[in-house]
């Protein structure tokens, strides 16, 4: 007899919770083509009665005191450390990712707590005296309500992890977690659960992003919208929310820039670098190298060299060792990957390493596709729209001045990094390109927890960052408070007193 699939459940006000949906999809490992579990999209009703549980949850936890809602919070750092093995063996099983990128997550994930636990220093107000005879004024920050965050299916654990600056900062949330790779976030509602929470501060809903996801942007009872995705949608749902009357925080693609000068050191450390940032988590995220710009003198040192390094990586089911290049999510993202190569050729871009058509052996029905590098010119869609996998391109540029033009001329403005041991160049570079992140011999510059994280351009909506005091700003409101009390207290005949 087969086993029985789980049919993934709701987490509504502390109660797991059959989905009446008769829609469901299924959710399967892409390295084995296993159905691990089905996810139900849920109902309109169903969203509703999410939203319902978090906002009748949020007078009791805004008022509850920091240090209580702190001690909390360290629980769940401590119970997230615990189940570690488990959260990365789940994220390869549903992403395709290596059982070693899944601890790496979850180790940006448990950051992300140990930050949002300093919220009694983060949520300080201020205060002036006297700013007239008898006046004082200050501020205080103030959560706002129920949150809405959704998670992209690249980093299920880390990203659907902004919810804990929400309610550590005293809001209630409902998180909706991508349909591609959705058992994560419930390992994590059930850790949450464990912790004890009070019921209804987290929320977990499944659904699709049109009915779904649509329905929590909208909702008249929320107070804001976390998002991390894909551009196009990001820009439709700030669009949304605000208006609507809600804030927005969303974060859209990439297409990352490495720039490789004259002088940058091509050791085997740099190279391993540079490959980790290309193809690392299969190129499935935002911080990928994309786009590598040489400079003419070592081009053909560097090509030769990447090349022979990218031919070096072990496909394979990610929870299998030694394998340093997972499947791809699934196979709809597999196939569009494929257009994506065949239009890189049809428009003239020229395929130095085919990835299309590796055997797997072991695994007739994986979702995999080798390292692929064109060499492509801006113009090209290969070279300039972003594509979510392990495909990138070289192009040979004259000098720094043309790399900063390439970067700055492409529509995104995440990430771009410089390879170089000269100090001119360095500065230049980070004074002169436009993006939110900015790496000097490093790859993928992806900030720590405690530090706020974001693109420019159609990388990303809105005015605050994720993470960090921008997560603070995001999830509580400035409430200023002018005070003058009128009557005198009598502190005796001398008026001249002083302390």
């Amino acid at each position: 007899m087969q086993p029985r699939v789980p049919i993934l459940k709701n987490y509504i006000g502390g109660e797991w919770i059959d989905s009446t949906t008769g829609e469901l999809l299924e959710i399967r490992n892409p390295a084995t083509d296993e159905l691990i579990s089905l996810y139900p999209l849920s109902t309109l009703e169903e969203v509703d009665m999410a939203v319902a549980a978090a906002k009748k949850a949020f007078g009791g936890w805004r008022s509850t005191p920091i240090p209580k809602r702190v001690q909390l919070m360290f629980k769940l750092r401590y119970k997230l450390e615990e189940a570690r093995k488990d959260l990365a063996r789940t994220i390869s099983l549903e992403h395709g990712k290596t059982f070693a990128e899944g601890l790496q997550e979850i180790e940006r994930c448990l950051q992300y707590v140990e930050d949002a636990c300093a919220v009694p220093e983060t949520m300080r107000g201020d205060f002036t005296e006297d700013i007239a005879r008898g006046v004082d004024e200050y501020y205080i920050r103030e959560p706002l309500g129920v949150f809405v965050v959704l998670p992209p299916f690249n980093f299920p654990a880390m990203i659907s992890a902004y919810f804990v600056w929400a309610i550590a900062c005293g809001n209630t949330v409902v998180v909706k977690p991508s349909k591609y790779c959705p058992n994560t976030m419930i390992e994590m509602a059930r850790i949450v659960e464990e912790c004890g929470f009070p019921r209804g501060v987290v929320n977990v809903v499944n659904g699709s992003g049109s009915v779904a996801g649509n329905r929590l942007i909208t909702h008249p009872d929320v107070a804001g919208v976390t998002f991390v995705g894909s551009s196009g949608a990001g820009r439709k749902i700030y669009e949304a929310a605000c208006a609507h009357g809600k804030r927005a925080q969303c974060q859209g693609g990439a297409k990352n820039h490495l720039v490789v000068m004259e002088d940058a050191r091509l050791d085997e450390g740099v190279l391993r670098n540079i490959i980790n940032s290309c193809f690392g988590h299969v190129g499935e995220r935002c911080f990928a190298g994309s786009n590598i710009l040489i400079a003419e003198s070592i081009y053909d040192e560097f090509k030769e060299k990447f090349i022979k390094a990218a031919q070096e990586l072990k496909l394979g089911n990610g929870l299998d060792e030694g394998v340093t290049l997972g499947p791809v999510v699934d196979r709809e993202h597999l196939d569009q990957l494929l257009r994506e190569i065949e239009s890189g050729v049809n428009e003239g871009a020229k395929l130095i390493l085919d990835g299309r058509g590796v055997k797997v052996e072991g695994y007739p029905n994986g979702c995999f596709l080798g390292p692929t590098v064109f060499e492509a010119e801006p113009g090209m869609r290969i070279f300039t729209e972003e594509v979510f996998g392990p495909v990138r391109c070289l192009k040979k540029i004259k000098d720094l001045k043309e790399a900063i033009k390439i970067i700055d001329q492409n529509p995104f403005g995440h990430t771009a990094v410089i390879y170089t041991e000269t100090g001119k160049y360095a500065r230049e570079f980070i004074r002169r390109t436009n993006v939110g992140q900015v790496g000097v011999n490093i790859g993928t510059p992806a900030p720590i927890a405690f530090y706020p994280v974001g693109g420019r351009k159609i990388s990303g909506f809105g005015s605050t960052r994720g993470r960090a005091s921008d997560a603070v700003d995001f999830y509580t409101d400035k409430k200023v408070v002018v005070s003058q009390w009128l009557k005198p207290i009598n502190l005796g005949d001398d008026e001249s007193f002083v302390w």
